[in-house]
């Protein structure tokens, strides 16, 4: 049994025990408000056993609803907040209708309501701290309700603690509270609504999504992020641009992005990334070049210059081809590492070297960048990028 639903059970019991002896003690007092009070508990009853109800049925998905039933707990909210309401109603009415009436052994009814109010606020605090912690709306509902339950209490005990000095301004009292009742109603209705037609999740939520899928090194692009609460779980939508035409390193990717924003969230039941490849009008092909610029270097990071050879795409013969400084080169350790940065930030797709440096640090920078390392055994760039079936002209 998940922790919600021993909530939600303890709750019944509860409710059901303060139910019983709030009768005994209206049927020992005579006080038709602890009588209605009584019976304002029995509606506490009802509403556990339909909290319970919810959380039994919302974490199920079945053909019919392959998404879960999570908004069913948002829909009992949304029936505990006219519960509150018309709790909040019912305590008015009775204020401006009620007649004065001798309260019998008051001491007994102002013993069990002490108790009941203890009860009541330290069952509502833990209530509503398990479900602040599983983020669950049902609890944080039904909690707030049994703070309506302390104030209530509270009211006539107070009454009949004045009832008993012959000051009778418990009608005052009631009146200011139903204020407070309404305003606690309103705001587990709009909650409880706002998620029932698919308002957005919070911009906390929709922050650090972002983040996360911006500091994946593939992605290009944001197009579009969306998500939607469906009870105490959150569903996430991203339209992102992806620096690879590769469908399956693409799906890789996604996946990853997927995974993570699981695992640095909470109570993300669903992500769901469309991909699309980046549309690029140019080609990038670069070379590194020994100091007489007209060899290529064995040595990446060592290489005291980097040949940009540019072509437009779908066409081979280069629209442009320049040359460029390493600006690391002399750095003491970390240069390839460097280097290759720095060939990712001017936007590159495609580097040719002599060695292989794969399991070295410039292969993990290309990698993740989804920039392709092409192996040569020419001399000469030109006869280099000859080899790939394309070539270029320096004037």
């Amino acid at each position: 049994m998940e922790k919600s639903e021993k909530i939600a059970l303890q709750a019944i019991l509860v409710a059901f025990f303060i139910f019983g002896i709030k009768l005994i003690a209206a049927i020992i007092t005579g006080s038709i408000a602890l009588k209605a009070e009584a019976f304002h508990t029995l509606t506490d009853f009802i509403a556990s056993l339909t909290v319970y109800a919810g959380l039994k049925i919302a974490k199920r998905k079945t053909k019919s609803f392959p998404y879960g039933l999570y908004k069913i707990e948002n829909l009992i909210s949304v029936v505990i907040s006219l519960l509150v309401l018309f709790s909040g109603y019912e305590i008015a009415l009775e204020a401006i209708n009620a007649k004065q009436t001798e309260v019998k052994n008051s001491i007994v009814g102002i013993i069990i309501l002490i108790v009941v109010v203890l009860i009541s606020f330290v069952f509502s605090k833990y209530e509503k701290k398990v479900g602040k912690e599983i983020n669950s709306p049902i609890l944080i509902a039904d909690a707030d309700h049994g703070y309506i339950d302390v104030l209530s209490n509270i009211i006539v005990m107070v009454s009949i603690i004045l009832g008993t000095i012959g000051y009778h301004l418990d009608k005052i009292a009631t009146l200011i509270v139903v204020i407070f009742i309404a305003k606690t109603g309103l705001g587990i209705l709009k909650d409880g609504v706002k998620v029932l037609l698919d308002a957005s999740v919070d911009y906390e939520t929709l922050s650090k999504t972002e983040k996360i899928i911006l500091n994946t090194p593939q992605v290009v692009e944001i197009k579009k992020l969306t998500g939607r609460n469906s009870g105490r779980f959150k569903f996430i939508e991203a339209n992102i641009v992806i620096k690879t035409h590769n469908l399956d390193k693409a799906h890789l990717i996604a996946d990853k992005i997927e995974n993570q924003i699981k695992q640095e969230l909470c109570n993300i039941d669903h992500v769901l990334i469309h991909y699309e490849p980046m549309q690029k009008e140019e080609m990038i092909y670069v070379i590194p070049l020994t100091e007489e610029k007209n060899k290529i270097s064995s040595h990446f990071g060592e290489a005291p210059w980097f040949m940009f050879v540019t072509f437009k795409t779908g066409e081979r013969v280069a629209k442009q081809a320049e040359v460029m400084v390493n600006p690391f080169m002399n750095e003491e350790k970390g240069k390839g590492i460097l280097a290759a940065e720095f060939l990712i930030k001017k936007g590159i797709d495609v580097v040719i070297v002599k060695k292989d440096f794969a399991s070295k640090g410039p292969a993990y920078v290309f990698s993740d960048s989804n920039v392709e390392v092409v192996l040569t055994e020419e001399e000469i760039p030109e006869a280099a990028i000859g080899k790939l079936g394309l070539s270029y002209g320096i004037e």
